[in-house]
């Protein structure tokens, strides 16, 4: 497999990517990552860096995240609003887990939210919904589909007990 050679192949798995829990609120649109490839204090923001920012830009696509080294004496994180205004946030000698969760604090959204989002995506109006609650009970009513058994019973060739039994 061509994509698990390299430094740390498990990060380009989909199980990993999907294991992230940073959903980012919906009024950023920018967040950048600024740290130097050198020193002690930018240790914890090279291993953020490396392993959490393929999840945070798995779980957020319309989230647009540079990175830029070397630029900064010390590291820091700066997500951009829609509105034009930007928060700063220092992580200079942090571990990268307590830059995650101090993120998962400041920028991510509360679980409450996400559960809502989680209700409003399983929409209950699709219709090819069919079953109890919703437009269709049976799969029958759709034009152009068997009709329900429990109506008219099905020619025996359409069923299995008929149709494995070599007697006739």
């Amino acid at each position: 497999m061509p994509f698990m050679k390299g430094r740390s192949p498990i990060r380009r798995t989909l199980q990993y990517l999907e294991a992230g829990k940073l959903h980012l609120k919906d009024q950023i649109k920018i967040v950048t990552v600024n740290y130097n490839v050198h020193g002690e204090s930018h240790q914890g923001t090279r291993d953020f860096v490396f392993w959490f920012l393929p999840q945070i830009q798995y779980k957020n696509p319309t989230v647009q995240i540079s990175t830029f080294k070397n630029l900064t004496p010390t590291p820091f994180i700066r997500a951009f609003y829609e509105t034009g205004q930007h928060m700063l946030i220092d992580i200079d000698n942090k571990s990268k887990n307590e830059i995650y969760d101090h993120l998962v604090e400041v920028l991510g959204k509360t679980s409450e939210v996400l559960k809502a989002e989680s209700i409003a995506q399983e929409k209950k109006d699709n219709p090819a919904n069919f079953g109890l609650g919703c437009n269709r009970h049976c799969l029958c009513e759709l034009p152009g589909q068997v009709p329900c058994p429990s109506l008219c019973p099905l020619p025996k060739v359409m069923r299995g007990k008929y149709m494995f039994k070599k007697d006739d």
